[in-house]
């Protein structure tokens, strides 16, 4: 690809790594555009955040393609993961440690099955206070670190599909089919509770964004090599 095609905007499909911000994934990808292209600027941005502990398919949009954003972020979005029941964490996933622990051995392969259809349809759900979500112009992650306590807003989400792929408890292997703003996240720890136990969300991959695939993605590493960047 040429400066003029960044410039005039393109969709580029990243696989994000694990441990990764989707901030620093962008900011890894400008920072090979410009090099390569000795540009001094660049809009550059993502459609979707992906926690750290998050991998799969990101959004970034150069140039023009900026402007398509917003409704790339309104597709539906396709994940696959893995719910650790047993024990919950103040994150709903592994950012923090198990603070509580929770009985197991009375919830079936039948019972698990049958408690997602709870949560199939329009639902509502809390987002994690670890989030990036903005009250009073402060990020929800910035209080819960402060350790003060906020009042989240239940918001509604539309789950078109949940489905177990795998059982191997305490470990259970879901495929999810979801509206924007959904929290996978909230939806293992509400899924904890419905079983009368608690969970966390213990791996999570993006596989798809509308029609664009995580088949068809990219590192951040593999597309410095394309570009010829070494780093």
């Amino acid at each position: 690809m040429t400066k003029e095609d960044f410039l005039e905007g393109q969709v580029l499909l990243i696989d994000k790594p694990l441990g990764w911000s989707s901030f620093q994934a962008v900011n890894s990808l400008k920072w090979k555009i410009r090099k390569k292209f000795q540009l001094k600027k660049i809009k550059i941005g993502h459609a979707g955040t992906l926690d750290p502990l998050a991998t799969g398919l990101l959004l970034i949009c150069t140039g023009k393609a900026t402007k398509t954003i917003n409704e790339l972020q309104g597709q539906e979005k396709e994940y696959t993961g893995t719910i650790t029941l047993g024990g919950t964490t103040p994150s709903y996933d592994l950012e923090t440690e198990i603070n509580e622990n929770f009985p197991v051995h009375h919830i079936t392969n039948e019972l698990i099955h049958s408690t997602t259809a709870q949560f199939i349809g329009d639902i509502e759900q809390i987002p994690p206070v670890f989030s990036a979500l903005k009250k009073d112009g402060k990020r929800l992650y910035e209080y819960a670190r402060e350790g003060k306590e906020v009042e989240i807003k239940k918001r509604g989400v539309t789950i078109t599909e949940f489905a177990i792929t795998a059982i191997e408890l305490p470990m259970v292997h879901f495929r999810v089919v979801c509206s924007k703003g959904t929290y996978i996240r909230s939806l293992a720890h509400d899924f904890g509770k419905a079983l009368q136990s608690g969970a966390h969300l213990s791996s999570l991959k993006r596989t798809k964004i509308g029609d664009y695939n995580v088949n068809k993605a990219i590192t951040p590493e593999e597309f410095g090599k394309l570009l010829q960047i070494d780093s």
